[in-house]
């Protein structure tokens, strides 16, 4: 029997009579809420499987996890990204999710294709994207329009970038950078790389030479010595990526470095309008790449039911409604676009749009980053820091970031 659920075709729960799947997540009050509410649909239409949700803020959640799946109680079902995809699959914490897959009880086929593959580690399946995402240069269109300058566009170099971008600080006689400085974002040097067919990893080391981070922290000083970018001082806040740092609706830069679908979030800062485009650099370096994933525990007594609840989570149309965009835009295609239909936030609306328009230009994902990416990207900033405060030259900053990221990464 199948239960049709919107966009795609279930088939029936499997037969685990009065069960409850513990459910794990990071977020805020309004995730908890939406999220809470999709499951409770789920509990409806399967009246003997309920729910036990716990979630809490990012701050110390994976040491949770790690905690509990080594004691062997980790949650049923929980959040993850790709911080610690690969790691968690390499300590096998994941449920392998392959076999699901190829019987069609997972269906990952309304997913991009580089999303579908975004979930695999070594070949295996390990977890289902919650939601997709991209990077995003979103700029005050209402600036730029003040000043007479053109809006940046899709494919536009970065040498071309800087220049307009120097030009931007030059119109507004030094009050506002035309560019935040994104050398400390790692998807910002991730895409420059890929633009030039490198990549961020190779394997279990870094996968470009210290020359290559040279060149972008050169890049990014020029930047600041031209003045298109600002000094360090203004630069630092933003560094660490929080939304409610950029310096697009602070007032300090024209652009900020940050996901697309964080638009919406940073127009509510600003009186400003906004506008979103791609980073500079071919937009093939881009990829579909999942902002969450959902992933079952290997331990679970339950795995069929898990697999079961991710399948609905990622294709039902009536949980896509609910979920909305709030841990990105849907990851199953179809989902997406009655998702789409009902938005009213103008903001999301244009997220949503650019994402689409993204898909046809993305080029193949990489595969997921390997442990201890979460410190390459702290080594990142503490290197991009040094060299954006005077302490060390490029070449000196980039030879201490290649000696401590590959001893972190084979660690």
């Amino acid at each position: 029997m199948t239960v049709l659920s919107g966009c795609t075709a279930q088939t029936e729960a499997p037969k685990d009579s009065r069960i409850e799947l513990s459910v794990f997540w990071w977020g805020g009050d309004r995730r908890a809420e939406l999220t809470k509410q999709a499951l409770e649909i789920y509990t409806e239409r399967y009246p003997d499987v309920t729910f036990k949700f716990t979630w809490q803020g990012n701050a110390g959640y994976f040491d949770r996890l790690s905690t509990e799946a080594a004691a062997g109680n980790a949650p049923d079902l929980f959040q993850i990204d790709d911080n610690y995809l690969t790691e968690y699959a390499q300590r096998e914490i994941l449920l392998d999710l392959t076999d699901y897959v190829r019987a069609d009880l997972l269906d990952l086929r309304k997913l991009p294709n580089g999303l579908a593959q975004s979930s695999q580690v070594t070949g295996r399946t390990v977890a289902a994207a919650a939601a997709e995402n991209t990077p995003g240069l979103i700029y005050n269109k209402t600036l730029l329009a003040r000043l007479d300058m053109p809006e940046p566009h899709i494919g536009m170099s970065y040498e071309d970038f800087l220049s307009w971008a120097e030009e931007v600080t030059e119109r507004s006689d030094g009050k506002i950078a035309g560019t935040m400085d994104p050398s400390a974002d790692y998807k910002a040097l991730w895409l420059w790389l890929r633009s030039q067919d490198k990549e961020l990893y190779r394997g279990r080391q870094v996968g470009f030479t210290e020359g290559d981070l040279v060149r972008w922290f050169d890049m990014w000083r020029g930047a600041r010595a031209s003045k298109a970018a600002p000094k360090a001082e203004v630069i630092k806040p933003a560094n660490s990526g929080d939304v409610t740092k950029q310096l697009v609706t602070s007032g300090k830069a024209a652009t900020s470095f940050v996901w697309s679908n964080q638009l919406s979030e940073l127009q509510k800062l600003t009186k400003d309008k906004l506008g979103l485009v791609s980073y500079p650099g071919d937009p093939k370096a881009q990829w579909a790449r999942a902002s969450l994933y959902w992933a079952g525990f290997r331990g679970t007594r339950h795995p069929e039911t898990v697999v079961h609840v991710i399948d609905f989570l990622v294709n039902d149309a009536r949980a896509g409604s609910i979920l909305g965009t709030e841990r990105g835009l849907s990851a199953n295609l179809d989902v997406r676009k009655a998702v789409e239909q009902s938005l009213t936030d103008e903001s999301m609306k244009m997220s949503v749009a650019f994402e689409t328009d993204m898909t046809e230009r993305f080029g193949a994902a990489p595969v997921p980053p390997p442990k201890g990416h979460a410190t390459i990207k702290a080594l990142l900033i503490q290197a991009a820091e040094s060299v954006q405060f005077g302490q060390a030259t490029s070449k000196e900053a980039a030879a201490a970031f290649i000696s401590q990221a590959n001893a972190a990464l084979t660690s």
